[in-house]
C-alpha cells in the first residue's frame, strides 16, 4: 500500500483495542471514523483533499455521477476485526491469519504463538487463476503484486491468466467508465474457458 493515508491509518489503527471491548462494527460513514479521519488528515504528508484519490490512487476513469452513486450506498460498515487484520498485514508486511494480540490467544486459535503465515505457493499449481491490477492503484501496488507473484513463480502458465492496466487505480475497477471492456468482459471470457 503506497498511499500516505493509507499507510498512517494502518500504523495508527488500534482497533484491536475495540475488538476487546465489544466494538465490532466498523462503520467508515460513523462518526467514531470520522474524528479518526480527522486526525489522520492533520498528519504531515497526508492528503485529504480528495478521499477517494488518497486512499485508493489516481483513478483515470471515474465520471462524477457513478462515483456520487457509488458514495450513496458505499462503503458498507464491515466488522472491525476485518480493518484490524488489514492494519496487522500493512504494518508487518505479511500475509498472515488474524493476530489475537497475545500468544496465549493465538495458541488458542492456532495451536502456536504467533499467527501463521498464509503460504500462497500451497495453491494448486493447476487451479485457474485471474489477476488484474492497475499501474495507479495505491491499496494493491504494483509491488506487492509482483510479490504475490512469486508465489505462482511455478504455477501452471496456461492457468495463469493476469491482466495488467496501466493507467488503472483501485476504484477504476469497480467503476471504471470502460471497466467492462477492459476488466470484466475478459473476466467472464476466463471463466467461461474454464468450463
Amino acid at each position: 500500500m503506497n498511499t500516505a493515508l493509507g499507510v498512517v491509518a494502518a500504523k495508527a489503527f488500534v482497533g484491536e483495542i475495540t475488538t476487546l471491548f465489544g466494538h465490532v462494527e466498523f462503520n467508515p460513514k460513523g462518526e467514531q471514523v470520522a474524528q479518526f479521519l480527522k486526525l489522520l488528515c492533520a498528519y504531515p504528508g497526508v492528503e485529504c483533499y480528495d478521499i477517494l484519490t488518497s486512499v485508493t490512487g489516481n483513478n483515470c476513469c471515474l465520471n462524477t455521477s457513478t462515483v456520487d452513486m457509488f458514495l450513496r450506498n458505499e462503503p458498507q460498515s464491515t466488522s472491525s476485526k476485518n480493518m484490524v487484520h488489514l492494519a496487522q498485514t500493512v504494518r508487518d508486511g505479511v500475509i498472515a491469519k488474524y493476530n489475537y494480540g497475545s500468544p496465549d490467544y493465538n495458541e488458542r486459535h492456532y495451536g502456536e504463538a504467533s499467527p501463521p503465515v498464509y503460504n500462497l505457493s500451497n495453491i494448486p499449481h493447476d487451479l485457474p487463476i485471474f489477476i488484474s491490477y492497475g499501474g495507479r492503484d495505491a491499496l494493491s501496488d504494483v509491488r506487492d503484486v509482483q510479490l504475490l507473484f512469486d508465489s505462482f513463480k511455478f504455477h501452471d502458465v496456461d492457468k495463469l491468466t493476469i491482466r495488467y492496466i496501466k493507467d488503472y487505480a483501485h476504484a477504476d475497477f469497480i467503476m471504471g467508465i470502460n471497466a467492462k471492456d477492459l476488466v470484466y468482459n475478459q473476466l467472464v471470457s476466463f471463466f467461461k474457458h474454464q468450463l
